[in-house]
């Protein structure tokens, strides 16, 4: 009797101390604060829980203060984030400082705005120093269960749980399935895929945030564990290249180098991909001790690769700066984590899908775009030469579908960060900074519209997360033609994720694009749609002939013009966007996604 007391009063004890959210984010990166701060503003009850001091993941935490890509698309809480950027620093002009990218800042910078956003939202708590331990499935939703510093078990119960870690522990915790490294061809179909899979990851990066003390200061560090001045002779033009070792990537200047990530105000973000610090290690699997060791190491590469700036290239004045991130040795809390776990989802986004956009119906459900090339850092990787040669592959910009962020089988559960159902390949433009942010802004969307509708996540339509998203005035398609909040953006969204009208995508030179065509003529008499109209019209309305259709266009297109019935009545696409979305209202319609998601 008395055990029996006793495990019932831990039982009440455990009840009696688990925290209850409609949402829980595990995880304070890129993705899973941007997923926290919707999901509040949606009207769930959210908590993020992140294991160091600060918001941000890769954009603060890990370093990497320079956004890659989507200078031109930006919209949601991504734009929210570079427009307080902007406002910090005086425009955005002012955040053109170093030449890898056109969005510059300070890490501690970014932390703040970060904070500033979770800060105005009343239905958002951040718990922060949580190690995630496990995750226990209920009927609906998770026991989710922590270490606080204090050494104590913390348990958190959620309706909806998402994944905002940096390698995709919670999905692992979780029991959903998932590939690690390439890829293999039968799996993905890609043409660029490798015959066989296998495990390798790209580079992780440690990151350290470093400025200039002054001509007279001398900051030269203690000669670093495990040191040889032959990792990095090659990582600029200087007189102790030796071609004998090198790699055969491009060597720029000294000066180049320095400036590729120089900081408003002057500090220089070291994250410089020429034989430098880089480092490889598939950690992905590893115990925490174990990877803590491996990272340790990767510590020591980066401080390696500052003492042969300070005493092989005589930059002693060059030191860690001593007012960025509050670790024991001034580098960024972890690295630069560029792959993860990669879920197996209701859509597997591919390579071949971001160059060729209407290949498949997954544009359709999308919500999250890019337009960053697809970037690969293997050089560190002992045998870098036998891998597939992807550094900047060119794409179009592209559209994330919605399925990639739904595991199979696992319910209750949104994964986002890097570890959504993508390819090896095209992970190489997924990571980046913006649509990961992205990512977690459609996580928390999805997450929100399940608890609100006490229905399973797997459960909520595509139309609906589109319709949130937009009214957050982010991007479902990557069209340059019109920005938020001009008028017709959100029509021409909406027109394009039916295929009714469709734009077209090319790469130039670095940039990669996609425009709408807006102002491109349009003749009622044949819309000058292509082939793949009439299948459209009968996907979307199965109750109305092709014909009608057009006729039923065309009486708009002359109401709207204030001209008699013409079939050679000539519109933009625009107007005929816009005619499409106010009268025939096509997000209304249900659309089958041929197993995409659901209808």
């Amino acid at each position: 009797m008395k055990r029996f007391l006793l495990a019932a009063a831990a039982v009440l004890c455990t009840i009696a101390c688990t925290t209850k959210v409609d949402v829980l984010v595990v995880g304070g990166g890129a993705s899973g604060t941007t997923a926290g701060i919707q999901a509040a503003r949606m009207g769930a009850k959210t908590m993020i829980v992140e294991e160091t001091p600060w918001l941000g993941g890769m954009l603060t935490s890990a370093g990497v203060s320079a956004i890659d890509g989507n200078y031109r698309l930006r919209g949601g809480l991504f734009g929210e984030f570079t427009d307080a950027l902007a406002e910090h620093y005086g425009g955005y002009e002012n955040l053109k400082t170093g030449w890898v990218s056109n969005i510059m800042f300070e890490p501690r910078v970014g932390e703040e705005i970060l904070e500033n956003l979770v800060d105005a939202e009343p239905k958002l708590k951040v718990r922060k120093g949580l190690v995630f331990l496990h995750a226990h499935k209920l009927d609906h939703g998770w026991d989710v269960c922590f270490d606080d510093p204090d050494g104590e078990r913390v348990t958190i119960r959620c309706k909806v749980l998402i994944d905002g870690t940096e390698l995709g522990d919670v999905a692992k915790a979780c029991g959903v399935a998932y590939h690690i490294g390439f890829d293999p061809r039968y799996y993905t179909g890609e043409e660029m895929a490798l015959e066989d899979g296998n495990d390798i990851v790209q580079d992780m990066t440690m990151v350290v945030t470093i400025k200039d003390f002054g001509p007279d200061a001398d900051m030269t560090i203690a000669r670093p564990e495990g040191y040889d001045e032959r990792n990095y002779i090659n990582c600029c033009e200087n007189p102790l290249n030796d071609p004998s070792i090198s790699k055969g990537q491009p060597l720029w200047s000294p000066e180049m180098m320095l400036s590729y990530g120089l900081l408003p105000g002057g500090e220089m973000m070291i994250n410089w991909p020429v034989e430098a610090n880089d480092f490889y290690a598939n950690i992905i699997e590893m115990s925490r001790e174990q990877r803590d060791s491996v990272i340790n190491v990767a510590r020591q590469r980066t401080l390696g690769f500052l003492y042969f700036l300070q005493t092989g290239l005589g930059m002693k004045n060059l030191g860690i700066a001593d007012d960025e991130y509050p670790s024991e040795d001034g580098l960024a809390f972890f690295p630069y984590h560029r792959e993860s776990r990669r879920i197996e989802g209701e859509h597997l986004y591919t390579l071949d899908e971001a160059r060729d956009r209407y290949s498949t119906n997954a544009y359709r459900t999308g919500i999250a775009v890019g337009d960053y090339p697809v970037d690969h850092h293997h050089y560190a990787y002992p045998d870098w030469a036998s891998l597939p040669k992807l550094s900047f592959a060119p794409i179009p910009s592209f559209t994330l579908s919605l399925g990639s962020l739904i595991p199979l089988k696992v319910e209750d559960l949104v994964v986002a960060e890097k570890s959504v159902s993508v390819t090896n390949l095209i992970n190489g433009s997924t990571r980046l900074q913006p649509v990961v942010m992205e990512i977690g802004q459609a996580a928390g969307v999805v997450a929100a519209l399940a608890v609100r509708r006490k229905c399973a996540v797997r459960a909520v339509d595509v139309r609906s997360v589109q319709r949130e998203l937009l009214s957050a005035g982010a991007y479902l398609q990557p069209w340059l033609d019109l920005k938020p909040g001009e008028e017709g953006f959100e029509a021409l969204q909406r027109v394009s994720c039916t295929g009714i009208l469709r734009g077209e995508g090319r790469n130039v030179g670095w940039a990669n694009e996609s425009w709408f065509r807006t102002s491109d003529p349009l003749k009622w008499s044949d819309l000058d749609l292509g082939d793949y109209f009439d299948s459209c019209i009968i996907d979307l309305y199965e109750d109305v002939r092709a014909a009608d259709f057009y006729e039923l266009l065309r009486s708009l297109g002359a109401a709207n013009l204030g001209e008699p019935a013409d079939p050679d009545a000539v519109v933009t696409r625009l107007d005929a966007a816009v005619l499409i979305d106010r009268y025939l209202n096509p997000f209304d319609k249900p659309v089958d996604f041929s197993g995409d998601l659901l209808k």
